[in-house]
């Protein structure tokens, strides 16, 4: 399956992986500075919910995608189903 990068619903998911990659080096910047457990965690899980919505976006995006494909005639309805399968096994793995 291959997305197309350039549709719109993807840019707020790279918005959010950008996000949390600025996070991360954050969050390892107060590490080797030291600081405070609580402030660290704070910042490592917003860097996880960043990331997790961002995985989440772009599931939808494939799922929204094959099923577009079907209607114009590009996939067969058991591509669409196998499909479905496998972007439902990636979204459970991030819940």
């Amino acid at each position: 399956m291959q997305l197309e990068l350039a549709a719109e619903e993807l840019k707020s998911a790279l918005n959010r992986l950008r996000r949390a990659q600025g996070q991360l080096a954050g969050v390892i910047r107060m590490i080797e500075e030291g600081r405070d457990c609580e402030e660290v965690v704070t910042q490592l899980a917003a860097a996880s919910r960043a990331l997790d919505r961002a995985g989440f976006a772009i599931i939808a995006t494939g799922l929204q995608q094959c099923m577009t494909e079907v209607d114009e005639g590009k996939r067969s309805p058991e591509d669409r189903d196998a499909l479905r399968g496998r972007l439902e096994k990636l979204f459970l793995s991030l819940a």
